[in-house]
């Protein structure tokens, strides 16, 4: 999506493309005394909560970091429970996510994940991929630099073979072949735990999206924030390189 190109939300005032880096898992977990899984576990409920308020608010897209490339650096029995515990969230919540007319998607290196893993992956996929409801993607694998070296890799490759003309790749040419290919780019990021930064998520698609954070450690995040954060969003201009003059001169 180029600069000229700015999404319509889904109702005034509410971002059509809402993304969250979901931090503060493990903290809870210190805070509390608890083995970190025990904070991971319990960040499975705002998922669920976040997903229900997104769709009753009438957001249309849903994308959420889950496990980022830089994760695999993590010791090796946290990664290893992290992957049972996709597993299991699969198993549990993807049927319900079809009742309610979700549409599921993950984006990521997803050939690092193990067999179990990505068969569960397709199958959620499959099952869900005629839902017209809230699109969720869910990045797993996931970094934005490695998203955009695959996208750079995949239209030298159309050049190459003379599907496409060198001369003529733009933004669009570039953002189809992105992990979000086809996706409008994100309208509001929402970042959890206290931490201001965007950790290598969605580094071309967030160019222009409006940032919240908040100091609410994942698993304490629920209805409450999330709406916090869409209060936000309705208080911004969003501008694209104009002036608010100009903006205001549009609506008249």
């Amino acid at each position: 999506m180029s600069e000229s190109e700015p999404t319509s939300p889904a109702r005034p005032n509410i971002p059509r493309h809402v993304a969250v880096i979901m931090d503060g898992n493990g903290r809870w977990a210190k805070n509390r005394s608890l083995p970190r899984h025990a904070g991971h576990r319990a960040g499975v409920k705002s998922v669920r909560e976040v997903v229900e308020t997104a769709a009753r608010h009438g957001v249309e897209y849903l994308t959420l970091f889950a496990f980022s490339s830089e994760n695999w650096r993590r010791p090796e029995e946290e990664v290893g429970m992290l992957m049972s515990l996709f597993l299991e969230a699969l198993r549990r919540e993807v049927s319900e996510l079809d009742k309610n007319n979700v549409r599921l998607k993950f984006i990521g290196e997803r050939e690092r994940l193990d067999r179990k893993l990505n068969d569960k992956i397709r199958g959620a996929e499959d099952l869900t991929a005629d839902n017209t409801g809230l699109r969720l993607q869910v990045a797993v694998a996931y970094g934005g630099r490695w998203d955009i070296v695959e996208a750079a890799r995949s239209v030298a490759g159309k050049v190459v073979s003379g599907e496409i003309d060198a001369d003529a790749i733009d933004e669009g040419t570039f953002s189809a072949e992105l992990q979000l290919g086809g996706i409008p780019d994100p309208d509001l990021l929402i970042r959890t735990g206290g931490e201001q930064r965007i950790s290598n998520f969605l580094l071309w698609n967030l160019a222009y999206a409006e940032l919240w954070f908040t100091d609410v450690l994942w698993p304490d995040f629920g209805e409450a924030e999330f709406e916090s954060a869409l209060a936000y969003y309705s208080r911004r201009q969003r501008r694209y390189g104009h002036t608010g003059e100009q903006l205001e001169a549009v609506k008249c």
